[in-house]
């Protein structure tokens, strides 16, 4: 089966590489659709995006030739459905992600209901941690240690210097 785990990524965290390891072990192939989101003022560019999660991922205990990063700029679902996915995975962090998490999971499905999408809960340590928390934190030049792969504290450090 095949799974896609979208998002924008901005940047990357080690919630979300909790969620991609984990699904990872689920599936025949994962992937990591990067998308820019409206409602959002990116940090980094979709290119960048995928650069960091693609060096995160190679820093990490998981099989990397089951997994493609790459970005898309259309409505996941028609995505999904381009890619031959099975299955959309959605990491939920608190009952406040579940709200909205539900309200996309439905429109998708009303779209396709051919394609699923299966809520991953998230690793207690990660709960509370999100790419706009991380993004914050390096703004005031906080400790990003536990928060995000050295690569993407890097490349965090030099935007906001």
């Amino acid at each position: 089966m095949r799974a896609i785990y979208p998002g924008s990524f901005d940047p990357i965290t080690n919630g979300h590489i909790d969620i991609i390891i984990r699904a990872s072990k689920l599936f025949d192939e994962l992937r990591i659709a990067v998308g820019g989101n409206i409602l959002k003022n990116s940090v980094f560019s979709i290119d960048e995006r995928v650069e960091l999660i693609e060096a995160s991922l190679r820093s990490q205990d998981v099989d990397i030739s089951k997994i493609i990063v790459e970005k898309f700029d259309s409505l996941l679902i028609d995505y999904a459905k381009k890619v031959n996915a099975d299955v959309i995975i959605r990491g939920l962090r608190a009952v406040s992600d579940y709200e909205y998490e539900l309200q996309m999971a439905l429109a998708n499905k009303e779209m396709n209901e051919n394609i699923e999408t299966i809520f991953l809960v998230s690793s207690g340590k990660y709960s509370y941690l999100s790419s706009s928390l991380v993004k914050e934190i390096a703004y005031f030049e906080g400790d990003l240690d536990n928060f995000v792969p050295d690569v993407v504290k890097k490349n965090l450090r030099n935007k906001f210097q």
